[in-house]
This record gives C-alpha cells, sequence and structure tokens, in this order.
C-alpha cells in the first residue's frame, strides 16, 4: 500500500513540476505569439518597387501557424475597394536581416474596372506563404507591411 502511493505522490509532483514548459521558450506554441501593428508613411523614394501590385491598404490580421516542417505566414488586408485580387506575401530580402527580422510586403492586383467600395469583410483578401524550419532557424521576427501600416510576431 505504501509503494503505490509514493509512486502516485512522485507521478503527481513531476508532472506539476512540467507546467513551467508551458510559458518556456521550449514550447513549440510560444515560438511567435500574436501579431502586433505599427503605423507606418513610406515616402516614395524609400520604397523599392520590384512587384507592379501595389501595397495592400492595410493589414488587419497576421498569424503564424506551426507545422510539422515549419510554419505558415497568414496574413488579411483590407484594399480602398472590392475586386483586389492576386494576393501575395513578396520577400523584402532573401534571408532575415542582421536582428532576425524576415519582412514581406503584402502586394495585391487592383481591379481592372470600376467597382463599388462595399464593406469591410468584402474586401478582405487573405495571402499565405509556407517556411520551412531552416527558413525560420535565424528568424525571431516576422513582419508584413501594408501601405498604412505593419504587423509582425516575435518569438
Amino acid at each position: 500500500m505504501r509503494a503505490p502511493f509514493l509512486a502516485m505522490l512522485t507521478a503527481a509532483l513531476l508532472l506539476g513540476a512540467c507546467s513551467t514548459v508551458r510559458e518556456s521558450r521550449i514550447n513549440p506554441f510560444n515560438w511567435f505569439g500574436g501579431s502586433t501593428e505599427e503605423r507606418v508613411a513610406l515616402a516614395p523614394d524609400e520604397a523599392q518597387v520590384v512587384d507592379a501590385r501595389p501595397l495592400v491598404e492595410q493589414v488587419t490580421e497576421m498569424a503564424v501557424e506551426k507545422l510539422p516542417g515549419g510554419a505558415i505566414v497568414r496574413a488579411t488586408g483590407l484594399p480602398p475597394r472590392q475586386g483586389f485580387w492576386m494576393a501575395e506575401l513578396v520577400a523584402e530580402t532573401d534571408g532575415p536581416t542582421e536582428d532576425g527580422t524576415l519582412a514581406f510586403t503584402f502586394r495585391v492586383a487592383p481591379p481592372t474596372g470600376t467597382t463599388r467600395s462595399g464593406t469591410e469583410p468584402s474586401r478582405e483578401v487573405t495571402a499565405g506563404l509556407f517556411l520551412t524550419t531552416q527558413d525560420l532557424a535565424q528568424v525571431r521576427t516576422i513582419l508584413v507591411r501594408g501601405a498604412r501600416n505593419q504587423r509582425s510576431a516575435r518569438r
């Protein structure tokens, strides 16, 4: 009777000590938190035009979703009117910067004709990008830029 009780007590104490892993950096679910927003204003001479598609007006949501072998970076943007299409997250550099930031611009193609402005949910566009574990090895911050703001997620 005494040995099973001691075994159960030991198991309970060991499992109770595991709760500190929940907030640690070892836990892969804590690698990237929720995104935060920053307002930006790009001067025309600062913007380097590589893609003819304009930046989405505003980045409303951004998330990094962990998967086996990497992560999906998903961003939702809000263009000024309906009909924008061909949304894509375009990398600004080949890899992370020296401080571990991986930056993307959120590009969308404008509609060919005139369209209504519509409600916000009807104008939303979403783009995603898969990054491998090797791509994320040196990354501390993932940044998605729009024309009026940018959102970031940190490890």
